[in-house]
């Protein structure tokens, strides 16, 4: 079994986490402990923990309500299922707000590209039922509509492909290299720290990588059977990114426009300094990535040491502005191109032709 788990417990994630657990069993009579430790990225000894904790939760305190579940360390069985059925349990009674909460949030959900039908049909039969039960309550949410970002269809497809245990097929952006690379990847879990991203074994680097979904510019499930290697997840309590001790040291000095990057990057200190910035010391093994970061910073920030970095970001910063004036000189003097262009039948409106945020014309 697996060793005890070394990240702190908190019992929000632990609540929301054996909330899932109970819908996850109660669909998968005798599921092994170590496929449900993997899907929910926990330990083993984590699970059966919460194993243990279960049986003591139920619709009422009379031991017939109460969870029968438990494990032999192989399998997980749940004696008792209809414990939770409907005819079991109270009625629910929802108020207003959070009947139109409920309903807002479903209707956004169903529209979800990626989503199994099955799973889009069962949400959308619940809604129904509880726009009849919330009656004049369930008008306001019609007048209210939430929309996801892309990210949310490239969750979907993940969650999906690793219900499914199935490989994908990606194009992820890589902002270090400044590079779209296609690859295709066996999904481990989803987590979230800051952003969500999926762990996965990556077929072209022979390795374990982790992707962010927001980087993801298109994805496809394949036939192929997802089949990792066996490795053990990590603990991500610190965050994603856990610079090692002999990574290279980097010192970056910011303005008070820049105190961010302190919350953003793991770093060893930040001494305040006198005009209200910050004097950071953090770690990274690929210190040339931080090139990035201090062209976004402009004059909010800079790269102290070590010298040749600091030296590369000044480089780089002289080449995006020569680029910039090598624009401003092959511009005809005279031109106003905001303004339109002018053809034989007098001047006409300009057309803007520049990428969308979707990747069109716009």
């Amino acid at each position: 079994m697996a060793g005890k788990p070394v990240r702190p417990v908190n019992a929000i994630d632990q609540t929301r986490r054996m909330l899932s657990l109970v819908t996850y069993l109660r669909e998968r009579p005798g599921a092994r402990v170590e496929d449900v430790a993997r899907a929910f990225g926990i330990t083993e000894d984590e699970l059966v923990s919460d194993l243990d904790v279960l049986p003591m939760c139920g619709t009422s305190f009379r031991g017939g309500d109460l969870l029968d579940i438990d494990t032999d360390g192989e399998r997980i069985w749940w004696h008792n299922p209809a414990a939770l059925a409907a005819e079991a349990a109270e009625p629910l009674r929802l108020a207003a707000d959070e009947a139109t909460a409920l309903l807002v949030a479903a209707r956004a959900v169903a529209t979800l590209p990626g989503l199994r039908e099955s799973d889009r049909q069962a949400l959308l039969r619940a809604t129904a039922k509880v726009e009849t039960a919330a009656g004049e309550a369930a008008g306001a949410s019609s007048r209210l509509s939430v929309t996801f970002e892309s990210e949310g269809g490239v969750f979907a497809d993940v969650d999906r492909a690793i219900a499914e245990r199935r490989r994908l097929w990606i194009r992820y952006y890589s902002p270090a290299r400044d590079e779209v690379t296609e690859r295709e990847i066996d999904p481990i879990r989803l987590v979230s720290v800051g952003h969500t991203y999926v762990e996965a074994w990556c077929r072209r680097s022979e390795a374990r990588r982790t992707f962010r979904l927001d980087r993801v510019a298109e994805i496809r499930i394949l036939d192929e059977p997802s089949a990792p290697p066996e490795v053990e997840l990590r603990d991500l309590s610190e965050g994603l990114v856990q610079p090692a001790a002999e990574d290279p040291e980097v010192v970056v000095e910011v303005g008070p426009g820049g105190r961010w990057v302190a919350e953003y990057y793991p770093h060893d200190s930040a001494d305040e300094l006198s005009d209200g910035g910050l004097r950071i010391t953090l770690r990274t093994p690929d210190p040339a990535s931080l090139r990035r970061l201090a062209l976004r910073l402009g004059r909010d920030g800079r790269i102290v040491s070590p010298p040749e970095l600091a030296e590369s970001a000044r480089q780089a910063a002289r080449e995006a502005l020569a680029a910039y004036d090598g624009i401003e000189s092959a511009r005809a003097p005279g031109v106003v191109e905001a303004a339109g262009t002018s053809g034989p039948q007098g001047p006409r409106p300009a057309h803007a032709t520049q990428a969308g945020p979707d990747g069109g014309r716009t």
